[in-house]
């Protein structure tokens, strides 16, 4: 039973004790109470209407979310079993993106993954040495 169906059983009670709602102050304060009820019961119930629509449109937001985040991050999906520890190099040969990593570095020597040519990787600090310099002196 609803809040509203309450009420309505309270007023179709109270109606039935036949009280004198114009000239007997009990009756004239149970009818006050009763219309204030009926409003509460009303806002109530809007209240819960409203709620569930915006369950509904939350359900929908997030649903819509759900799709912008799968395409948005699908494509770092490859990458999560890296270290936070590698960076991202161009192949000169094919263009593809070859993962550098500490181990690779360590290495000397990185191979693209698309067409197999080997580079050897020299980590150096362009930013310390001079133009014209040779980093080797």
């Amino acid at each position: 039973m609803t809040i509203s169906e309450k009420v309505a059983y309270l007023k179709g009670l109270a109606e039935g004790l036949n009280l004198d709602t114009e000239k007997s102050k009990e009756g004239k304060l149970i009818s006050v109470m009763i219309g204030i009820l009926e409003e509460l019961a009303m806002s109530v119930e809007d209240l819960e209407e409203n709620a569930l629509n915006l369950g509904e449109e939350i359900d929908v937001l997030s649903d819509d979310l759900a799709d912008v985040e799968e395409v948005v991050f699908d494509e770092d999906e490859d990458i999560e079993d890296y270290d936070d520890d590698w960076f991202e190099v161009e192949c000169p040969s094919c263009g593809a993106d070859i993962l550098v990593d500490d181990e690779a570095l360590a290495d000397g020597e990185v191979e693209c993954p698309s067409c197999g040519t080997r580079y050897a990787m020299e980590l150096s600090d362009d930013e310390d040495e001079e133009p014209g310099e040779d980093p080797e002196e």
